[in-house]
Formats: C-alpha cells, structure tokens, sequence
C-alpha cells in the first residue's frame, strides 16, 4: 500500500533537472567546465544594454543586428580604423618606417603590454617602464615619457571600446578619481619627479605594486567573497577618499607613467569591495583619461617637452597597442575576476624579480626596497581589513532594512 503513492511522487519531480542532480553526487569539474568558469564567463554588460540583447527581434534590422548583437566587434574595429589610418598617412609622410630596424623590440613589447593594460588594472607602462629601464637601460624619465605617450593612444581605444560596448563602470571613481589625478599629475611632473635619482624610481615602482599584487592574492583566498557592481551606500566620505587616490595615484603617474589605474582599483577592491570585472575597465578609463593629461603638459607645458627618442619609440608602437589595447579589453570582459588577479601577481612578481637582478643593490636600496614591499602589503592590508568591516556594516544595514519592511 506504500508503494503506490510514492511511486505516484516521482513524476511530478523527474522534469526537474535541477532537482535530480540534487541528491546526486556532485560531479567532478572537467576542463571544459573549468575553461567556461573562468575564460567565458560572460561580461558584465550594464542593464539597458542586456536588456536590448534580450529583446532583440528575429526579423531585426541590419542596423540593430550590427549595433546590439555584433557590438563587441564594431566597440573594436572603430578605434581601430581611426588610429590606422592616421598613423598610416603619418607614418608614409614622415617616414616612421626608418624607426623599426632599431627600435622593433619595443613593438614586440607592447604586443604584449597593451594587451596587459587592456585586460587588467595596470596599464601598458607597467610594463613599458620596467622593460625600458630595466632590460633596455633606458632613462626612467624617456620610459616614463614613452609610456604616457603610448597610454594616451592604446587606453584612449580601449576605453572607446569599452564605453560601445556598454561595460559596467564605477563613475564615482572615474569622475572624481579622475579631478585629484590632474592635481597629483601636474605636481608630480613639477615637483616631485625631480627629487627622485634613477634607480629609486625603479625600485619604487615595482615594490609597491609587487605588494599590492600580494595583498590581492591574500583577498582572493577568501573563496566567493561577496562583491558589488558599484561603490554601496556612496557618501561624502567615500569621495573624499577617492579624491586622495586619484591624487597620489596622479603623482605616481607622473614618475612612472602608471599609477592611478592602480591606486583606484586596490579601493575599490579592497576597501569598497567592488568586483575586478568592474573595476579593471574603470581603471582602463581612469588611465586614459590621466595620461591624456600626462602627455599634454610634458609636451606642451613643460620647459624641455619630451625627447625625440621618446617619440620614435611612440611611432613604431602606436599601430600595435591601438589593436591589441581594445582586443585585451574585449578578453577581459569575459575573463573571470580570478584569471584578471592572476595576471596581475604574474606581472608584479617577474618586475620584482627583474629589478633585484638587474639593478645594483646596495644596502640603502635594500632598506629601501624592504620597507616599499611590506609598507605597502600593511597598507593594502588594513585597506582589506577595513574593507571586511565596511562589508560587514553594510550587510547588517541591509538586515536591518529588511527586517523593518518585514514589520511594517
């Protein structure tokens, strides 16, 4: 007599799949899984946009197909077509092809810089300034120059492509990022640069951001951390701190040709706990807009401008980065917020490792290295120390809201 009414059960739950797996054992991850995880997870597009996605018509027009469906393509192939051409009809004019037999190496560099700074939060200097000065022995002040230059073009594109495309963003960060980093730009140029010798600057820009790199990895340990698309609960004092940041990562920029892209994503993921899908985009924004800033007041303001080797090094890169910027913005947009922190531990670690190799180090520059790397890992540290605690007052905020809601 049992039988029959749990054998009458089982059809109303077999055409659930979800509720069969549930009491099955878990099945191991297999590489296609693992691939789709973390190489297609999907981008994080803004609502307006995935909601013309989702309604596009079958019978749609060419217009709307090219422009909602095919967008990822035209957000690359626009940029594109603007830097080529105008580099093309530069380069047969000027000759810039009489660049390359001597210069060539840095356009192999930035194949892979630019598409560095297109899928993470530190742009192409960061790794034009190390290669440059490190492996090329070049000065830290034509690396720098080069790498506003070259950032003003390769980020300018990618940023295109990532507004076209309709990329979720932090403007908060963007915005008021963006006014402290024009401060911080013009007195690092004026003041601060000048105070600092060669290999202090070396040393300075890859132990800060090996720390923060180490700092990122300790925060990615902590397994499906809740993050948000945005800054939560935005007050006065939120854009206070983001006015700082631009600031010194404006100052940062100025000696190195990086650094605000940096400074803005380690708050936003470590203390406002912002996920990286969103904020490595916002600091490819951030960048553009910086080293525009950068570019202008070297050339133009400044009392030497930047050097004729500088802008032979800018000529035989700009038809690269402009290609390979945009495309690493489009690879990062599907990449999974792990594989973007990866990337960056990679690249932190090899500038570190380099530096101590090439650079004579005495014990000054010891002292001063070891107090850059665990100065900035106790910095970035309270940053995510602080950043549980800002998460944790949110949640209960939100309980607490709820539960009035639930009363009322």
């Amino acid at each position: 007599m049992l039988k029959t009414p749990l054998y009458q059960e089982v059809p109303a739950l077999a055409p659930s799949r979800d509720v069969e797996l549930s009491f099955s054992t878990p099945k191991k991850k297999n590489p296609k899984s693992f691939i789709k995880k973390y190489f297609f997870e999907g981008q994080k597009l803004n609502q307006e946009h995935e909601k013309a996605i989702s309604n596009l018509p079958s019978n749609a027009s060419i217009k709307d197909i090219i422009l909602i469906k095919y967008r990822k393509l035209v957000g690359v192939l626009i940029p594109l077509t603007f830097f080529q051409v105008i580099w093309w009809t530069l380069a047969v004019r000027h000759d810039y092809f009489q660049y390359f037999p001597d210069k060539y190496i840095m356009s192999i560099t930035m194949i892979f810089g630019a598409i560095i700074a297109g899928m993470t939060s530190e742009g192409g200097g960061a790794v034009a300034f190390p290669v440059m000065t490190l492996v090329l022995h070049i000065s830290p002040a034509i690396a720098r120059d080069f790498s506003l230059m070259i950032q003003a073009t390769g980020m300018t594109a990618a940023a295109f492509t990532i507004f076209f495309m309709k990329i979720q963003l932090e403007y908060h960060s963007i915005t008021i990022c963006s006014l402290g980093a024009l401060f911080g730009m013009i007195t690092g140029l004026e003041v601060i640069d000048g105070m600092l010798d060669g290999p202090t600057k070396k040393l300075g820009f890859v132990c800060i951001w090996f720390s923060f790199a180490f700092a990122l990895f300790l925060l990615n340990r902590q397994h499906k951390r809740k993050t948000y698309d945005s800054i939560h609960g935005f007050g006065l004092w939120h854009g206070m701190v983001l006015f700082v940041v631009g600031f010194l990562g404006g100052i940062f920029s100025a000696i190195s040709g990086s650094g605000v892209d940096i400074c803005s994503f380690s708050i936003l993921t470590l203390l406002f706990r912002v996920s990286e899908k969103v904020a490595t985009p916002t600091s490819i924004v951030l960048m553009a807009i910086n080293t525009c800033v950068g570019f202008f007041w070297r050339e133009l303001m400044s009392k030497d401008g930047i050097d004729t080797e500088a802008w032979e090094y800018f000529a035989v890169c700009v038809p690269i980065v402009v290609v390979c910027a945009p495309f690493g913005s489009f690879l990062s947009s599907h990449f999974h917020r792990q594989v973007l922190a990866f990337l960056i531990y990679i690249l932190d670690t090899i500038a570190l490792i380099t530096a101590f190799i090439v650079i004579p180090i005495t014990w000054q520059r010891g002292v001063l290295s070891v107090c850059l790397v665990f100065g900035g890992f106790i910095f970035f540290f309270i940053l995510s120390f602080l950043g549980a605690k800002f998460l944790e007052r949110e949640e209960r905020k939100q309980n607490r809201d709820s539960d009035i809601t639930l009363n009322a």
